[in-house]
């Protein structure tokens, strides 16, 4: 399987102000067991406290973050890697001038995203 730049279409994530989305490959691919997935959030935005059913490992590809994972928080930037557990709350906050963006690996399974009592935008 091969994709091409610029063959996938990032769309806005749901609860989130400046965070695209998109599935650079999955099932509709023929990928039986995980998604990849890319984000890129605008300097001065991120996404607010919440939890998944599934874990996500991610790869930092550009710009910086503060990103809670319970009760630790993690700065992050280019060529850092994250595990974030199944059902951990976990929030972003972008630092800087410029969007940050990673690569986010998740298990092809159902997931469901609550939002911490109070969060969301």
């Amino acid at each position: 399987m091969h994709k091409k730049r610029g063959t996938t279409t990032p769309e806005s994530v749901a609860g989130s102000q400046g965070t695209t989305r998109e599935v650079l490959l999955g099932p509709a691919d023929g990928m039986p067991n995980f998604f990849l997935r890319k984000f890129r959030m605008a300097p001065g935005t991120g996404m607010p406290l919440h939890s998944n059913d599934v874990e996500h490992e991610q790869y930092v590809l550009a710009g910086r973050a503060r990103i809670r994972v319970g009760e630790e928080v993690h700065e992050v930037g280019p060529g850092d890697a994250l595990y974030i557990p199944a059902g951990a709350l976990h929030d972003y906050q972008t630092l800087g001038a410029e969007p940050f963006e990673f690569l986010c690996v998740v298990p092809n399974r159902p997931d469901r995203v609550r939002f911490a009592e109070g969060a969301g935008c």
